[in-house]
């Protein structure tokens, strides 16, 4: 062979060297871009899920490129190529890595913002303590003087009552002297015969009303006359009951009634109260005190029932009614038997004829329902008391009336029943039950 240059292209070992230096830097590169990725990995595995997963993804490219490289180191293209992956996947991260950087940046400034607002909901909420602390000291101090005002308001009321109780002390000893010079003046005027006016007080109101359980709404009906006069009986009727019923008022030959008896109609237990006043005959009192004793003053009506003769208890009893302005009704009872003594005494044959027996019972009723009339109207004029009528009534044609029926033999029932019924309608009060549109005739 002879001298001079070759042909022959022999490799460009200082290329080749340079290659594999830049490879080896760029190795050496891509491992400080490694480890670089690997903390801003730690980093973002704290920040977020998603940030751990691409981190991962990112060391196993990491990784293949490294291997990659190492198999790079005979195909110097390859190797470039593979070097510019490594970069684009080192400048992927780096983006990453600002990403997570701007993530973290975000989140600290969104935290800070929370703890700013969190500063200032504190300091309103401050502001609104200390202002609840104010009202607080204000109210205290409202209240404090409301209790002085409460305290000075007691005092002046003590003042006052005790005021008043010396003027109520000093009323009360003079009533206490009035009512000592009026008993002496009532004894006075026993001992002269004058029977006195004497006027229940408030506590004997009181009493009396809690005696016969009075109450509001309710229509107070008292029955007051003679022992025997037929008192229970007529509030048996009334009631729509017979004597023999279980709740029906105690009736006898002789006086039953002790006490003042309380009953009502089983139908019409809200509506009126029927009372059965003790006989004065039966009480150890005058009769011009009977009216006072029993309480007759607060009844809502007074029924003066009398069988035979109209009595001074009868009389002082509608005294005393006008004087309360309490309505009264006058009742004769048993006309039946009266009516029937009256026709023994003309002659009364009950095998008679029917017309002779009707005949004699329309005079025996005509002259009983006149006698009745003319003995009341001198009774009332004896004491100077205002004529008013007189009911005359059967207890067996009453409770017929009562009991829907339809006697045939009346007197004065209807108009009673009817009266009554009125009269407590016109009080404003219930009425108590009595039928309005039975079939009576009064023959």
């Amino acid at each position: 062979m002879g001298g001079g240059h070759s042909n022959h292209c022999e490799p460009d070992w200082h290329a080749i060297e340079q290659q594999r230096l830049a490879a080896e830097s760029a190795r050496r590169h891509a491992e400080e871009q490694q480890r670089r990725a690997e903390e801003a990995a730690r980093q973002a595995r704290e920040a977020a899920e998603r940030a751990a997963r691409e981190a991962e993804e990112r060391r196993r490219r990491e990784h293949e490129a490294h291997l990659a490289a190492e198999r790079a180191a005979q195909a110097a293209r390859e190797e470039a190529e593979r070097i510019r992956r490594e970069m684009e996947a080192a400048a992927y991260a780096a983006r990453v890595a600002q990403e997570q950087a701007e993530a973290r940046a975000r989140a600290e400034r969104e935290r800070q913002e929370q703890m700013r607002r969190q500063a200032e909901e504190e300091r309103e909420r401050a502001r609104i303590a200390e202002e609840a602390a104010k009202r607080a000291a204000i109210a205290a101090q409202e209240e404090e003087e409301r209790r002085r005002k409460v305290r000075e308001e007691e005092m002046r009321r003590a003042r006052e009552e005790q005021a008043a109780a010396e003027e109520a002390a000093r009323k009360a000893a003079e009533e206490a002297r009035k009512a000592k010079e009026e008993r002496e003046e009532v004894e006075r005027q026993l001992r002269e015969g004058i029977q006195p006016v004497v006027m229940p007080t408030a506590s004997e109101l009181r009493a009396a009303k809690e005696k016969i359980q009075y109450q509001d709404g309710v229509f107070h009906f008292a029955i007051a006359g003679v022992a025997g006069s037929g008192k229970s009986t007529l509030i048996n009727t009334l009631c729509g009951m017979s004597n023999q019923d279980a709740n029906a008022a105690p009736t006898g030959v002789v006086e039953t009634t002790l006490e003042v008896g309380r009953y009502t109609n089983p139908n019409h237990t809200d509506q009126s109260a029927w009372y059965d006043v003790p006989g004065s005959g039966t009480l150890k009192i005058p009769d011009w005190q009977y009216f006072n004793s029993q309480g007759l003053y607060v009844f809502d009506c007074i029924i003066v029932l009398f069988n035979t003769r109209f009595t001074m208890t009868d009389q002082a009893i509608l005294t005393n009614c006008r004087r309360f302005q309490i309505p009264t009704f006058i009742v004769r009872s048993k006309a039946d038997q009266h009516i029937r003594n009256l026709m023994q005494e003309m002659g009364y044959d009950s095998d008679g004829e029917l017309e002779t027996k009707e005949g004699m019972y329309k005079a025996a009723r005509d002259q009983f329902i006149a006698e009745t009339h003319r003995s009341v109207r001198e009774n009332l004029l004896q004491a100077q008391l205002p004529d008013q009528r007189v009911y005359i009534v059967s207890h067996k044609v009453m409770l017929g009336i009562v009991r829907d029926k339809s006697p045939k033999r009346t007197i004065d029932e209807l108009d009673l029943l009817r009266d009554l019924h009125n009269e407590a309608y016109r009080s404003r009060k219930h009425s108590f039950g009595v039928p309005t549109g039975a079939n009576v005739s009064s023959h």
